[in-house]
């Protein structure tokens, strides 16, 4: 069954737009981040990330943002470029606004926290005008995020590219990320979650997510079913709520439902999941699979990720995914 159409015609698979910014991985790992004292340096912000997976998944695509006019700015755009991003839209702010810092504590496979420095922050400085029509109208799959919606102008810029999408027949797909740091109340990123996920065909979030989504809705019971009940009633054909460990489940436009295959993983730190299992799942969206299998490949991407030190270095290639798949089902028959 298709649930997402795509114009074959477009040369370009797939365009993000939002954050870029750098993480600083934690290299003392099992310690807190008062004994840490080395840090591992790697393109980081979730649309970027999942747009680096998307690129090494063997799809065409760029990325739309704003990055600082200084060596952090310059390291972002060449690591895109190395990985085959295009990135003919990501423009230099000259304004003196910085680079988004995000230092990692890995105390645990399990307890993992992020340290955000994010004061004026260069990619949330991108302007409406700034959006290339051309570019988006070029994709078959603009994902937005966010993170990007929390200030203007960066906010005003997602909107009209959501505009440029709709106009153009591009599908659109939503990773909610939320970070609490950026916004000013629960309220206001209720309102511009929502004005923004009417306009999507696919939307990606944990529970806890669509949770601050819901901070004006009847759903007392946090009910996955009403939830993505919902959104079918705007522009989404798919919703897939995250449940962590307990896995994930993708509603359908058809009432239909699907639940994630898990695999064991040997965690390293906990960040980078859900940017892999979005890039794992569109990548099988895009190849016209089923929901099923395209939620399989996500789960994959996003265990051999939490297996790694970096996110955006680790996404893996296809053929490491289904490598690590068939192993995996071999394992289970032993």
């Amino acid at each position: 069954m298709t649930y997402l159409s795509f114009h074959a015609d477009k040369p370009l698979d797939f365009v993000a737009i939002g954050r870029l910014c750098v993480d600083l991985n934690a290299n003392e790992i099992n310690r807190p981040m008062e004994e840490t004292v080395t840090f591992t340096k790697y393109v980081g912000g979730s649309p970027a990330n999942i747009t680096i997976g998307m690129s090494r998944l063997g799809k065409r695509c760029a990325f739309v943002g704003k990055v600082s006019d200084d060596q952090m700015g310059r390291f972002i755009v060449q690591y895109l470029e190395r990985n085959g991003i295009g990135t003919s839209n990501v423009v230099t702010d000259r304004t003196g606004a910085v680079t988004g810092l995000a230092f990692t504590e890995i105390k645990s496979p399990t307890d993992c926290s992020i340290l955000m420095y994010r004061d004026h922050a260069a990619d949330l400085n991108l302007q409406p005008g700034e959006v290339r029509e051309e570019l988006i109208a070029q994709a078959k799959m603009l994902l937005i995020s966010g993170t990007a919606l929390a200030k203007s102008p960066s906010r005003e810029a997602v909107f009209l590219a959501l505009q440029y999408a709709k106009k153009h027949g591009v599908v659109i797909a939503f990773d909610i990320d939320y970070r609490p740091y950026t916004w000013t109340s629960a309220e206001e990123t209720a309102v511009y979650y929502n004005l923004a996920a009417e306009k999507c065909d696919v939307i990606i979030g944990t529970r806890e997510e669509f949770d601050i989504m819901e901070r004006f809705e009847d759903n007392p019971a946090h009910l996955d079913r009403i939830t993505a009940g919902k959104w079918f009633d705007h522009s989404a054909q798919i919703v897939i709520i995250k449940h962590g460990k307990e896995g994930s489940i993708a509603y359908a436009r058809n009432g239909s439902e699907h639940r994630a295959r898990s695999f064991p993983a040997n965690v390293v730190k906990t960040f980078g999941a859900g940017d892999a299992y979005a890039a794992g799942f569109l990548y099988g969206m895009l190849q016209g699979w089923t929901i099923g299998n395209s939620m399989e490949h996500g789960s994959a991407a996003a265990n051999i990720v939490i297996s790694s030190h970096s996110c955006s270095d680790a996404m893996p290639t296809a053929e490491q995914v289904q490598r690590f798949i068939e192993q995996s089902k071999r394992e289970e028959v032993k």
